[in-house]
């Protein structure tokens, strides 16, 4: 499946699963079909995804439980990664859950939830715009997983939605083995940072690979999926997948169907000329 990359000591295939939409409308709540949830979690598997991303303010905890009751036993080389640093409100708002007692508990709930004895990848999330706040809470957030990893509770550590300064500031605290950022073939800001990332060879995985709430729509795309005869998503991923050998890529679905598409794009061969055509930077269409 298009190769593997290494998360620390734990081996994962680049074309993971990401869980989030498994949950209600909004990443909250309960699904509309638990039966197609659980399905698509163990199909995932099934075909070949060792690397499900997660955590638990996703629905909240209804992710984190639907993995355990599908998967659980977890086959020995499924790696999960979560993600904390936010909460959700009873209406589904999301709040920053950034102190340390917040971000232990958070730990705690995970290893609950998922009925593990250590998270294998945790991924601290900037919530503020503040950069000077958005580094205090690295800061101090990294310091608490350092002493839960050294406490057994904790393998690896990442970052998400975090600038290449904040990942610098990171790094001079801990091992950093992923970083989780906005990032798609309309998106590119975080080049550079892709780059500096793989020298180092540390994993990017960047979320909305498909353009979030407005799917990403350009004739480039377009006239590259048609030439190949694929989807414009397959196409999109499997640029994602040609663009660095460090991005891992967890797109998420609550489809079987759309699991096998999103899994087939990693077999997907882009032509050098397709590869020119989109990068040549977004053409947005009408």
């Amino acid at each position: 499946m298009s190769g593997a990359f290494q998360l620390g000591n734990l081996s994962v295939s680049r074309l993971g699963f990401g869980a989030m939409h498994l949950s209600g409308p909004g990443i909250f709540g309960p699904p509309k079909d638990r039966d197609a949830a659980l399905a698509v979690l163990r199909e995932a598997v099934a075909s070949g995804v060792n690397h499900i991303d997660t955590s638990d303010y996703y629905g909240p905890h209804i992710t984190n439980q639907l993995i355990r009751e599908a998967l659980h036993p977890y086959p020995d080389d499924l790696v999960i990664v979560t993600k904390i640093g936010a909460r959700r409100g009873n209406d589904g708002s999301v709040f920053a859950a950034s102190s340390p007692d917040e971000l232990i508990r958070a730990v705690h709930d995970n290893l609950r939830n998922l009925d593990v004895d250590v998270l294998d990848v945790v991924n601290l999330r900037n919530m503020f715009d503040d950069t000077d706040r958005a580094t205090e809470l690295i800061e101090t957030g990294l310091t608490v997983l350092a002493d839960m990893q050294r406490r057994g509770l904790v393998r690896h550590m990442g970052l998400s939605n975090v600038t290449p300064a904040q990942v610098a500031a990171g790094r001079r605290i801990c091992d950093i083995v992923c970083v989780q950022n906005y990032y798609n073939l309309e998106q590119r800001s975080d080049d550079v940072l892709i780059e500096s990332l793989a020298s180092n060879h540390i994993a990017y995985v960047p979320f909305c690979p498909l353009g979030g709430l407005t799917p990403l729509k350009s004739l480039a795309l377009s006239r590259v999926a048609r030439l190949l005869n694929a989807t414009t998503a397959q196409v999109a991923l499997a640029w994602l997948l040609r663009r660095a050998p460090n991005i891992l890529l967890i797109p998420g679905t609550s489809s079987v169907k759309h699991l096998h598409e999103n899994i087939a794009a990693a077999e997907l061969k882009l032509p050098d000329t397709a590869i020119e055509a989109l990068g040549a930077g977004p053409d947005i269409s009408s």
